[in-house]
């Protein structure tokens, strides 16, 4: 019987004290040292004194007896070595009773306290040892080494759940947060939540980290981000999901360096300084890397499409041209642009700037009066700017400049004969933003079909057409731009354009480039490539090379197989580039309308679906959700006014409502 007698038991991973008030065979009522009552069985007995207690006493002179054991005991522990007791012992290799290592540690004579000291600190410690029916077994060094290695790691991660919570609420009671060893981890956590939020890998963490600060939504980790000055309030987050670059690290400026001083030979280029080319861009432009000429030639006119040549500069494999190849293009946002190559290079050294020299592959093509072409040919060349010319400075002189009426003839002429082999010309205007004098962000559409722009996108298309076509015909390895026929072709509805383009876009095939040439549908041309903008995309360095090559009658940089792996990568670059720009545009409307809730705007239904219509926001060229109303049935094309309920471009939320 174990009546009145010391039982010492395990409960949640604590040694609990007691006394047995009652033993009923298959179970022992204890009163413990926290004076509760409880009933185990008798195998979760770990230790039974061989003293016995007098149960008949009350129970308050019970529980002081217990506290003086516990003393007594807790006092033995701290002179326990376990450390020690297991240096003495690992060696042996075989597990331990309670009374041989009580020995052990405090010598021959031993009590029941001593041995409940020495249980204590050996299940205290956890590291040293492990108990097994009864027994203690010495843990190997390695698994000793283990254990502890985890414990540093759990005691970390316990001071970061501290640290990082402390550090968040004092941002978020607007206090200046001390430093910390832990804050760029903390940082660091804040900007995986706001990128990648439940996917992030560290989310366990950081979501302790937030509950432990009172936060319970993780959407706030950005206002965090803000609040600190880490990011701006309209930080692009796409740059950092897609990890893309801004600026050029150390080895490629230094080759930027030597390609600005390099002198290069020119003695095997046609020398067109005297000649009068010039350029058309945007007025905020700096890398020019096209320039038109268009000169009389016997009975008819010689056009010259003038584009940058980057070969000589940029040599292959090079710092540069990696960088050029892992960026794949220049990104242009609505504020704010990074360049697939140093702007020293971009906008200065390689750019077609007024009044300097510059190496060039020309592009000659000649027509006679009505606009046939009779031949053409790509040199290379030096050219030297006489004028740049913006878009809107062109449209307000093209009658009145020599070159520019026959010039605006010979690509309207260009345009029909695409026309004629099935081009579709469906342009809408483009979404520009700007801040006014107030800082509110105003969104502007720029018309697209003017005769600036039908000048240029003529030419270009032009030079990359006969580009892909000297190619094809020499046998080139190149890469060849494609699209098959639309599904189905719509008829224009010029008094709903807006309606029709969309509707015919959403017919298009994809494009599709490879080294293997298909027609271009949507062009109206045969074959067709990139090579008219090397210093933004890097398909056209790859097609320029390949192009120089040839003029000069070397073997071709790239085998078919090379260009084919390279576009492989390109284009996911691509992908993510083109998925990042829609983003940004998204983000600056949602931004716009957000300052402009119950005001009311044009739109277009553009498709119902079952439970919402999308509409066309005319003024925007923006699709948007519009709820259906009970009642009320709107058709495809049918013109509305809607409103603003609400706008916010954090949560990607739109909300309209029928206006009035």
């Amino acid at each position: 019987m174990t009546e009145g007698k010391i039982i010492e038991y395990i409960d949640q991973r604590k040694i609990i004290l007691s006394v047995c008030l009652k033993d009923r065979g298959n179970k022992l009522q204890l009163l413990t040292i926290s004076n509760h009552e409880v009933s185990i069985s008798p195998k979760r007995a770990l230790l039974i004194s061989s003293a016995i207690l007098n149960t008949s006493k009350s129970r308050g002179e019970l529980l002081k007896e217990l506290k003086v054991l516990e003393k007594i005991r807790t006092n033995y522990m701290t002179k326990a070595s376990v450390q020690d007791l297991w240096e003495l012992t690992h060696e042996e290799n075989r597990a331990f009773n309670y009374q041989y290592l009580t020995q052990l540690s405090f010598g021959r004579d031993i009590t029941d306290d001593h041995i409940s000291a020495l249980v204590r600190a050996l299940f205290s410690d956890g590291v040293y040892f492990k108990m097994k029916d009864g027994f203690f077994i010495p843990n190997s060094p390695d698994k000793v080494e283990q254990i502890i290695k985890a414990r540093e790691a759990a005691e970390l991660k316990e001071r970061e759940l501290a640290e990082g919570a402390n550090f968040l609420k004092e941002i978020i009671d607007n206090r200046h947060p001390e430093e910390l060893p832990l804050k760029d981890k903390v940082i660091e956590l804040l900007i995986q939540l706001a990128l990648y939020g439940k996917d992030a890998p560290d989310y366990k963490l950081g979501k302790e980290i937030f509950s432990r600060a009172g936060i319970k939504d993780i959407d706030k980790a950005r206002h965090l981000l803000v609040n600190l000055n880490i990011w701006d309030e309209d930080e692009n987050l796409d740059l950092h999901r897609f990890k893309i670059r801004t600026d050029f690290g150390e080895p490629v400026l230094k080759e930027t360096d030597i390609v600005i001083r390099k002198e290069l030979d020119s003695a095997d280029r046609e020398d067109l300084t005297d000649l009068s080319i010039f350029t058309i861009d945007g007025p905020y432009t700096r890398d020019f890397d096209d320039a038109l000429s268009l000169e009389p030639a016997g009975k008819g006119y010689r056009l010259g499409v003038h584009i940058t040549d980057l070969t000589p500069f940029i040599k292959v494999d090079g710092h540069l041209d990696r960088e050029a190849f892992n960026r794949a293009s220049s990104i242009y946002l609505p504020f704010n642009q990074i360049p697939m190559l140093p702007s020293n290079l971009s906008n200065n050294a390689l750019s077609l700037v007024k009044g300097l020299k510059r190496f060039a592959i020309s592009l000659f093509a000649n027509f006679d009066r009505d606009w046939n072409m009779i031949n053409f040919h790509f040199i290379p060349t030096i050219v030297r700017i006489e004028k740049q010319f913006t878009y809107d400075q062109v449209n307000a002189v093209y009658m009145e400049e020599p070159v520019f009426p026959a010039l605006y003839q010979l690509c309207q002429a260009l345009r029909q004969k695409r026309i004629v082999n099935g081009a579709m010309l469906i342009p809408l205007p483009e979404i520009h933003f700007e801040f006014d004098n107030n800082s509110n962000i105003r969104p502007r559409l720029i018309e697209q079909n003017t005769p600036a722009k039908i000048i240029v996108s003529e030419c270009m298309i032009l030079y990359n057409w006969l580009a892909a076509k000297f190619s094809f015909e020499k046998a080139l390895p190149i890469l060849y731009r494609s699209q098959e026929p639309p599904q189905e072709r719509l008829s224009i509805d010029e008094s709903n354009y807006i309606y029709y383009v969309f509707q015919q876009r959403r017919k298009l095939r994809p494009l599709f480039i490879d080294t293997i040439p298909h027609p271009h549908s949507s062009l109206g041309v045969d074959v067709y490539t990139n090579a008219t903008s090397p210093l933004r995309r890097y398909i056209d360095v790859l097609v320029q090379r390949q192009i120089y090559s040839a003029i000069f009658k070397k073997r071709p940089v790239y085998e078919e197989l090379r260009l084919k792996e390279l576009n492989m990568v390109i284009q996911q670059t691509l992908k993510d580039m083109d998925l990042m720009k829609r983003n940004q545009v998204r983000y600056w409307i949602l931004k716009y309308l957000a300052g402009r809730i119950n005001d009311s705007f044009n739109a277009i239904v553009f498709q119902k679906l079952k439970y919402k219509y999308l509409v066309i926001l005319t003024d925007l060229l923006f699709v948007a959700d519009l709820p259906t109303i009970s009642g009320l049935e709107l058709s495809p094309g049918e013109e509305i006014k809607v409103a603003v309920k609400k706008s916010d471009p954090w949560d990607d939320i739109l909300i309209l409502h029928l206006a009035n």
